[in-house]
């Protein structure tokens, strides 16, 4: 990868004669869009503006080091250098675009003791940074980060009941003002203005660190908590084999070393929600690849067992967890060009002995005859038998010919389970494995050090759909806008029993969606997964076959993607290009819609496109659906969406004499 660098670096030198306090430092963007002010008394505050508008004000920033708070009351800014950064990234499993131009302006403060504060301000937003220079180990006992709202925001947020958590959760609607003392979430969260500035805030390049949780104050602003360093675990009485009692925390959030940068905290800023979508800061802040020989990284789509329980049918042998089953899943999806299946819980003689298969399972004739046909095997386990015995397990997978992991029920983002994440991407690359996370917090940035790392959960996804009545059409078309600012998830689509709310039942073993079944085709270009499941059984697949050519036609990387309209919770259209060819995915909330799709990106030339659309009666029958292909005639199309409906195309260039 060839960079393209222009670094300008100003350095004042601040004599303690003529040191004063109350020192204030302006960074804008590069098109000057959004500008920074920084000041620093006895704490570092900052305050954005965008397009002349403040947007947050004095939102301060402060860490407590071995009992030492960072800035010290006395302290003043000795140095700052200014860079102007000029980048092109060339992606290695590209879930937006192929290359990012990284373009931002940045100022690092640098203080007396050992630690400099960098900031960051591109076009679509903003991010800090503590860095540090101690030679010991240090203990960060906290970090403060208050963020101070202008004026009445709304927030999308993702509230927690405990740092023991899935990450999966619906998205309350709040003003800042509602959210109490005693209620936090996760990240990323959204904010939005009246005006429709939205603000979308997480974190980067998290490594060797707790992330970061938001608070409310009962104010109009919120607060950073963190989870605190585990000392001891202990299994839980309810699934004790997978969920965990935390029994005793240390006074601090991490020990870590002390040269070092900490996680930068990202605000991205947008003047309306299609742009947000478009973004790629979490990816563009995080540490480049450590493995540089990506070739062998594939990603695809991955036949999965567990959501439809195994209900195959029309076969002449028992379905479920055995040899004859999983053969069934390897043609399926030979046949229709998929890349993986996965065996889901239930592979192993029990779920903390993951190096014997069930006795009903053949494992090594299954990973044979998967290879015949080009298709891979990935298997899950929970992370605390493969943490015991990392290396034995993973160098048995691989000796079998597995391709890949499924990682499950980590449940924390504290210290040791943010390392436990790099250790297993780590280790997992050095035996050209790739990872799936489940029961996990949200990307922030490992997929980037280590592209081995498809995808996350962190997400409340279709399998909610076996026990609750939480996936709604409209949560499918809020997650865009938040969760998937973040980074790839796996929410896995693919429904093809499909209902409307008044014909919507709770089925544990054969489980239905919410919404259309075009609104499910539309996932597979709107969600960005590398690794992308079809979640229903290749029976159901193959009785729709036309869905299915269809979805298997949809690639699961990108060279290119715009957001053609959208806003959270109500409606989102993407187009997105793979070499030539272009896809459109629309997906609607519970309200029927009508869109225009402009196509004047498009070069000049003859094209066709392939639509799935909802059908006449697919709000009666959610599962009505037509499929057709015609000459693209026009430039402009009229899209049309039942209630919780959708619309997919596939554009391709025609030859010109047809």
């Amino acid at each position: 990868m060839k960079k393209i660098c222009v670094f300008i670096c100003l350095s004042a030198l601040l004599s303690p004669a003529v040191q004063v306090r109350g020192q204030e430092y302006d960074l804008s963007s590069p098109d000057n869009n959004i500008r920074l002010k920084i000041a620093v008394n006895e704490k570092i505050s900052w305050s954005v503006y965008h397009a002349g508008d403040l947007l947050l004000k004095d939102c301060i920033i402060s860490m407590n080091i071995d009992d030492d708070k960072i800035p010290g009351d006395a302290q003043n800014v000795k140095k700052t250098i200014r860079t102007a950064i000029d980048d092109q990234i060339d992606v290695a499993i590209p879930s937006k675009f192929s290359q990012i131009h990284d373009k931002c302006n940045q100022l690092e403060l640098v203080f007396p003791d050992n630690f400099s504060v960098v900031f960051r301000v591109y076009d679509n937003g903003v991010a800090y940074r503590f860095r540090m220079g101690y030679k010991n180990e240090i203990t960060v006992n906290s970090e403060e980060l208050n963020i101070g709202f202008n004026g009445d925001y709304m927030a999308f947020f993702p509230e927690e009941e405990s740092m023991i958590s899935h990450y999966e959760r619906s998205y309350r609607k709040l003003a800042i003002t509602e959210i109490g003392i005693d209620q936090f979430c996760s990240l990323p969260v959204y904010f939005r203005r009246k005006d429709r500035t939205c603000i979308l805030f997480t974190e980067a390049d998290l490594t060797d660190y707790p992330g970061m949780f938001i608070a409310g104050t009962a104010e109009n602003r919120l607060e950073a908590r963190f989870p605190k360093y585990v000392l001891e675990a202990v299994p839980a009485p309810e699934g004790p084999d997978r969920n965990e009692v935390i029994k005793q925390q240390a006074p601090y959030i991490a020990r870590t070393t002390g040269i070092r940068d900490f996680p930068w905290r990202v605000f991205t800023i947008t003047a309306n929600d299609a742009e947000l979508v478009q973004s790629t800061l979490v990816y563009q802040l995080s540490s480049p690849p450590k493995i540089t020989e990506t070739s062998w990284i594939k990603p695809g789509k991955v036949a999965w067992d567990w959501w439809n329980n195994n209900n195959i049918y029309g076969v002449d042998f028992p379905s479920g967890i055995n040899t004859a089953t999983y053969k069934y899943y390897i043609d399926f999806a030979a046949q229709y060009g998929l890349d993986y299946i996965i065996l889901d819980e239930g592979w192993s003689k029990s779920p903390t002995d993951i190096l014997t298969p069930n006795p009903d399972l053949k494992i090594a004739e299954l990973i044979s005859y998967g290879k015949g046909k080009n298709i891979g095997i990935i298997l899950w386990t929970l992370w605390k038998p493969l943490e015991k015995d990392m290396e034995k397990v993973l160098d048995t997978y691989k000796e079998w010919g597995v391709k890949g992991v499924k990682v499950d029920y980590m449940q924390r983002s504290d210290q040791y389970m943010v390392n436990y994440y790099e250790r297993v991407a780590r280790e997992t690359a050095a035996r050209n494995l790739i990872v799936d996370f489940h029961g996990a917090f949200k990307p922030s940035g490992l997929n980037r050090m280590y592209p081995n790392v498809l995808s996350f959960e962190g997400v409340k996804g279709l399998e909610h759909d076996k026990w609750s009545e939480d996936i709604t059409p409209g949560h499918d078309v809020t997650l865009p806008f938040v969760r998937m600012v973040a980074g790839p998830m796996d929410y896995t689509p693919g429904a093809m029993d499909n209902a409307q709310k008044n014909n919507f039942c709770i089925r544990f073993s054969r489980p239905m969606s919410q919404g259309t079944r075009s609104h499910q085709v539309a996932m597979y270009v709107v969600y960005e997964s590398p690794l992308q499941m079809m979640a229903d059984n290749p029976s159901n697949y193959y009785r729709e076959w036309e869905c299915t050519e269809f979805i298997s036609k949809i690639p699961v990387t990108w060279d290119e993607t715009r957001v053609l309209n959208g806003e959270i919770g109500e409606y989102i259209m993407v187009a997105r290009r793979k070499e030539n060819t272009w896809y459109i995915g629309a997906m609607t909330n519970q309200d029927p819609r009508e869109l225009e799709a402009d196509l004047s990106f498009l070069p000049e030339g003859n094209y066709t496109i392939e639509i799935i659309r909802d059908g006449v009666n697919a709000e009666r029958n959610a599962t009505d659906y037509t499929r057709f292909e015609k000459t693209l005639d026009s430039r402009m199309l009229e899209i049309k969406m039942a209630a919780g409906g959708g619309w997919a195309a596939i554009i391709k260039e025609s030859d010109p004499g047809r």
